[in-house]
């Protein structure tokens, strides 16, 4: 179904402007579990603002509008044997590009391929002032101005509502095998990060329960001789361990303990916290269940030089994105001032004090 209701979108961005009224930017609401939790504001629903508007193949980019179903764009594309590269997790079936883009997530394939921010070609959003913006292009190689478009990953909302989104898509891999092999944590690490030394088509790797599972695609010959070269047994629901891994449906996260994600140096050591871990990305990212308090968290993840999100099932008292120091903090305040000077736009989604 295409329906361009933009116009719509932005008469009603405009009316709450006027009467100072805080939006609740929804589209198919799949995301809500992630960020602060917050009522505050009236709905503003992009969920019926939906279409493919363009898609060339042999350019490999697609622009589609922001409540166009996650599903709907990778079957479109899948029918051209093309794919979003950074693998995008959905988390319900009703997932959009959207919420996708404006949450940054990427799945298994992010440390090798890239993530959502690294496909985003352009843009065009409303502001917080109603203004109708469009940034980047759609070609792959763009240097016009400031890389605004990039910037609404991740941003939760909070700087515009996006209208549609132009983004770099690329061919699957000819063949994908999984590769399992029975390992503690710390002899997983070891592992990938000798496997990253070497040139193999690795696509994804990840750490559970006393097995490494390492992903292979390419062609025939390169998975065939990196398979030949790595051994390990041969995971025969390859799929569909990744896509479970990508959907969070692996028993690991079957759990209503707070589910941290830790950003870290790959090759930082394993953390003295305790609960439940998974790893991903070459140790990159480190999915944690624990009851561990947030300071004792975050403390031993800033001791390493990285990041904690609480991801899932937060304690009502519990900030869910880490504390920005206060130059950066400043950065992103300026930001929001200049976008959304009025703070209409999902207000308290990402902190407290916005």
């Amino acid at each position: 179904m295409d329906q361009d209701t933009s116009q719509s979108i932005q008469e009603q961005v405009q009316q709450a402007r006027a009467s100072n009224m805080p939006l609740r930017i929804v589209g198919s609401d799949s995301k809500a579990f992630y960020g602060q939790s917050t009522t505050d504001g009236q709905r503003l629903s992009v969920g019926e603002h939906q279409g493919i508007i363009s898609y060339e193949p042999t350019e490999l980019v697609i622009k589609a509008r922001a409540g166009t179903p996650l599903q709907d764009i990778e079957q479109h594309l899948a029918q051209a044997n093309q794919m979003l590269a950074f693998e995008p997790p959905a988390y319900a079936q009703s997932a959009t590009l959207g919420g996708t883009i404006a949450c940054n997530f990427s799945g298994p394939r992010r440390a090798f391929a890239g993530s959502a921010r690294d496909f985003v070609l352009g843009c065009t959003l409303i502001n917080g002032q109603g203004e109708r913006l469009h940034f980047g292009g759609e070609v792959m190689k763009n240097v016009a101005g400031y890389d605004v478009a990039r910037l609404m990953c991740g941003a939760m909302g909070t700087l515009g509502v996006l209208l549609d989104i132009s983004i770099k898509v690329l061919p699957k891999p000819e063949t994908e095998i999984t590769l399992v092999y029975e390992l503690d944590a710390n002899e997983s690490l070891t592992k990938v990060h000798e496997q990253a030394r070497q040139s193999l088509p690795i696509s994804a790797t990840c750490f559970d329960a006393n097995r490494l599972y390492v992903r292979l695609s390419g062609t025939e010959q390169a998975v065939s001789s990196a398979r030949n070269r790595l051994g390990g047994e041969v995971e025969e629901n390859g799929q569909q361990f990744w896509h479970d891994l990508k959907e969070h449906q692996l028993s690991f996260f079957n759990s209503n303990k707070p589910l941290w994600r830790l950003s870290l140096a790959s090759n930082a050591p394993l953390l003295k916290l305790s609960g439940k871990g998974l790893y991903e990305w070459n140790g990159a990212l480190r999915w944690l269940l624990s009851d561990e308090t947030e300071q004792a968290i975050r403390n031993q993840v800033e001791r390493h030089g990285g990041h904690a999100i609480c991801f899932k099932n937060a304690n009502a008292d519990t900030q869910i994105f880490h504390t920005l120091a206060p130059p950066i903090q400043q950065l992103h305040k300026n930001l929001k001032h200049a976008f959304d000077p009025d703070g209409i736009l999902n207000p308290k989604r990402m902190y407290a004090d916005w």
